[in-house]
């Protein structure tokens, strides 16, 4: 790769960034609140409750992302309902709001599992002293089972994260102009297939890094009371 091209390649590419790191933040957002939803109803008394949620993580972890992202944004538009309504056919006649939609709902799936792993790992006991001392469930649950539960969860979750990244590629079969976007149409106008995908690969590379870097910055600082 001469320096030209890499003039020339680099801002192109770069243009999809910021599209890139949106995709992510609002999936994360929306992903792990509703993973957190999910995760307590896992672990519900109720049957009905912790089945829907059973199945909801089955439906979407079984499914490839990008038959999710088709159904999304070629699919539901076919539908009459969401066609005749003003508020779904917004989110669905957009490729970008589609997009999140489709990356939130699959990552929740993961992200359900993840915290109900760390949640299941609090001993009863915690929870036990927790109700004797007075506390309400949401108060026991705020005050220790959500942090501790995090501070197990973290690693993992530090993975799913980076997955959602690599996971924003797949928005560009959707019309979506994200990193993966811009690199299709400047391969089709240079037909450099090789040096543009491995110029996408490196800067999704360097977003991971630092995503990574974050992750043990916080699992550090979640962890600084434990012995080394």
């Amino acid at each position: 790769m001469d320096m030209d091209f890499l003039s020339t390649s680099i801002p192109v590419l770069l243009q999809g960034l910021s599209k890139t790191l949106i995709l992510t933040v609002l999936s994360v957002a929306i992903g792990f609140h509703l993973g957190l939803g999910l995760a307590v109803m896992r672990m519900s008394e109720r049957r009905l409750v912790a089945n829907i949620a059973k199945y909801y993580s089955m439906l979407f972890r079984g499914t490839p992302l990008l038959v999710q992202l088709f159904l999304f944004y070629y699919g539901l538009a076919q539908i009459p309902f969401i066609k005749g309504n003003a508020v779904t056919w917004w989110i669905v006649s957009d490729g970008t709001r589609c997009a999140v939609m489709a990356i939130a709902l699959n990552t929740a799936a993961y992200t359900s599992e993840i915290l109900r792993g760390g949640l299941l790992s609090i001993p009863v006991g915690l929870k036990e002293a927790a109700k004797a001392s007075g506390m309400s469930r949401f108060t026991s649950f705020r005050r220790i089972e959500f942090p501790l539960a995090i501070r197990q969860a973290l690693p993992a979750y530090g993975n799913e994260l980076i997955l959602v990244v690599k996971g924003t590629s797949l928005a560009s079969t959707i019309t979506v102009l994200e990193i993966t976007g811009y690199a299709k149409r400047l391969m089709s106008q240079t037909f450099a297939i090789f040096e543009v995908f491995t110029l996408a690969g490196i800067i999704y590379l360097v977003i991971n890094l630092v995503l990574v870097m974050m992750i043990r910055l916080l699992e550090g600082h979640l962890m600084r009371h434990e012995p080394r």
